[in-house]
């Protein structure tokens, strides 16, 4: 019979991702719901250590895999393991994060374990009646949220984007179970071998982890206007993220677009400058904890999930609002 809710932990270079952390705190409340655990699985080399911490983040056990030929991600390995695991184990539900590795993983070990995916969820929660996973996500290019149901397959499985559910506070008193699980891998005819591992250095914050974002979308007109945004996010102590519009027309690198095809975002503070506040978009911040927008058109619908909206012209407004923050905060270093 299935039980409890699994949660794939990702992790490179030995330490673990924050998507995964991420996971937990959702499986949490998931499990609580059906009244069973939450079980880490921890694939690597030399990553038991790393146990420990999925406890502190709300995992009641942890399966570690600890085996040379996990040290690295590769197709193969990774869906044998996880394909053995959860045949072993029966578990009710699987979480991943959707990742480049879980966008990856997740659709190969569905088909080998037949069942159902549901891909990049925005919301997960328990249905009280029949108890089955209810997996959210946006569908027709995000002009609805479709709720998708597993009925007659298990694990019901989903992948969920980094920043979309809300992690545990750390909590080192947590206790719970280690086990250590082996994996015969001398069926793996993946063919494949790597070589080198290249790594791009990266000179600026993921804005999945930036606590001020200030965005930029058609309504600001030109490529040029993000030296403006970026003045004021760097007197924020922030950064620069940008709608589709911006991306697309070749504005702005795709790693600062926040929406339903870019990445979802909770910063303490998102500033929204010249975007109209399509569903794709909002599906990516409106998490944020304080939501301030510019907009000339007065009926945008930014300003349904606005907490402050300001109806102007972006291009006069941030300028001047770039210089009023400069100069509040000289006055105070100057107390």
């Amino acid at each position: 019979m299935s039980k409890d809710v699994f949660v794939v932990m990702e992790q490179r270079d030995g330490e673990i991702q924050k998507v995964g952390i991420e996971l937990l705190g959702q499986a949490s409340k998931l499990a609580q719901d059906l009244g069973e655990k939450v079980v880490a699985v921890l694939f690597g080399y030399q990553i038991k250590a790393q146990a420990q911490k999925c406890i502190a983040y709300g995992a009641d056990k942890v399966l570690v895999v600890d085996d040379k030929e996990l040290e690295e991600y590769l197709t193969e390995p990774y869906a044998l393991a996880l394909t053995q695991i959860i045949r072993e184990e029966e578990p009710e539900i699987v979480l991943y994060g959707a990742s480049s590795i879980g966008r990856d993983l997740a659709p190969r070990v569905s088909a080998r374990i037949r069942t159902g995916l549901t891909a990049d969820c925005t919301g997960l929660a328990i249905d009280p009646e029949t108890k089955l996973l209810q997996m959210t996500r946006p569908a027709f290019g995000g002009n609805i949220m479709a709720t998708i149901l597993c009925k007659n397959h298990r694990p019901q499985m989903a992948t969920v984007r980094p920043g979309v559910m809300k992690a545990l506070e750390k909590d080192e008193s947590r206790t719970g179970e280690i086990v250590e699980k082996t994996i015969d891998f001398s069926q793996d005819t993946h063919g494949v071998k790597i070589r080198k591992v290249a790594k791009e250095e990266k000179k600026t914050v993921d804005i999945t982890e930036a606590k001020v974002l200030v965005s930029g979308g058609r309504g600001i007109g030109s490529a040029a206007f993000f030296q403006e945004l970026g003045k004021l996010a760097e007197v924020l102590g922030g950064e620069v993220a940008s709608s589709r519009a911006c991306v697309d027309a070749g504005w702005i690198d795709k790693s600062r677009q926040v929406g339903q095809t870019g990445k979802t975002v909770r910063p303490d503070l998102y500033l929204a400058c010249g975007i109209s506040g399509a569903i794709q978009h909002v599906a990516g911040m409106e998490g944020s904890d304080f939501i301030i927008a510019i907009n000339k058109n007065d009926t945008a619908p930014i300003f349904d999930v606005a907490d402050v909206g300001v109806v102007g012209d972006v291009k006069a407004i941030v300028p001047k609002l770039t210089e009023a923050i400069k100069k509040v905060k000289e006055e105070k270093a100057a107390k």
